[in-house]
């Protein structure tokens, strides 16, 4: 699941985050990490201009400063940037900073990345945003050579190139796993061609089968054999009857029912879901959380 509190849109938001503190954000992880999640994950944005304030708010913790939070208060639960802007900087710096929380939380990091969509952000720190599509593909082939074990990398690009610069400590698990966020047709590409995984933005069911289609098929005509994992974000969930309005959208009722309803993401060649809940409270969130995870999630392999 995506985090509340470190990032407040106004398309998503609760009304309650608006005054939540790290205490709630520490134990909505604790809950995660107690009942089974597969990973929490983090946004990035940098800077928010006032023309786009209104919708998105302007609170977006650090992903890595976040991560890094919550990875000494859990054990087992993966940790995922979704979606770090990595064109926003340059590849040894975003290497060192999630090579140093990888090793610090035992190997459980999953960068996620994005291409980003602020222009004023790419402008303030001197990044090419017209060119932000080319940029992230050589960002992530310099970070999945600096974020695998050697202790001096070696990349060379048109924007980027290194080599003879050590960097310790290394990730834990190796190397790091790279997942690309996003379902524009450049985003399907990308993780076809340079992702461990793929997490879709936005798309809703009846597309999700064409777009797992072509991204198994740029995958196999690149030649690329090792499996990829394909991801997609539900609708929002409520388990139970909720007694307030959650929304047409929301999936709602009793946990076989929610079940049923979510094994079709499986059938459509999907491994893993990204769930939201609708809550009033902290409490109110963590506990969907965990009846979620008691009632819910044991029936969704059947």
């Amino acid at each position: 699941m995506q985090l509340p509190i470190q990032s407040q849109s106004a398309i998503f938001a609760e009304g309650w985050e608006a005054a939540a503190t790290p205490a709630d954000l520490a134990e909505i992880a604790r809950t995660a990490d107690r009942t089974g999640f597969a990973y929490l994950a983090s946004c990035d944005h940098v800077a928010i201009p006032r023309r786009l304030a209104d919708a998105m708010g302007t609170v977006w913790y650090d992903p890595v400063a976040t991560l890094a939070f919550l990875a000494g208060i859990t054990e087992r639960v993966l940790l995922m940037s979704h979606v770090a802007v990595v064109g926003l900087r340059h590849p040894l710096v975003t290497a060192k900073q999630y090579a140093t929380l990888d090793h610090l939380c035992g190997g459980r990091l999953v960068l996620g990345v994005g291409a980003g969509h602020v222009p004023e952000e790419f402008q303030a720190l001197g990044a090419d945003f017209e060119g932000r599509g080319g940029l992230l593909d050589e960002t992530v082939d310099a970070l999945r050579a600096a974020l695998g074990p050697e202790e001096y990398p070696e990349f060379a690009g048109e924007r980027y190139a290194f080599s003879g610069l050590g960097q310790l400590p290394r990730p834990a698990q190796g190397r790091v796993p790279v997942w690309v966020g996003g379902s524009s047709p450049a985003a399907v590409r990308r993780a076809a061609v340079r992702g461990d995984g793929w997490l879709p933005q936005g798309d809703p069911r009846d597309r999700l089968p064409a777009q797992i289609a072509r991204l198994k098929e740029l995958r196999e005509a690149a030649g690329i054999e090792e499996p990829i994992v394909v991801g997609a974000i539900t609708e929002p969930l409520y388990v139970g009857d909720p007694g307030w309005p959650v929304g047409r959208r929301t999936l709602t009722g009793k946990p076989q029912a929610l079940a049923e309803s979510l094994r079709a993401y499986a059938a459509m060649g999907v491994h893993q879901i990204q769930v939201r809940f609708r809550s009033r409270s902290r409490g109110e969130l963590t506990d969907q959380m965990a009846a979620f995870a008691a009632e819910v999630a044991p029936h969704l392999d059947r």
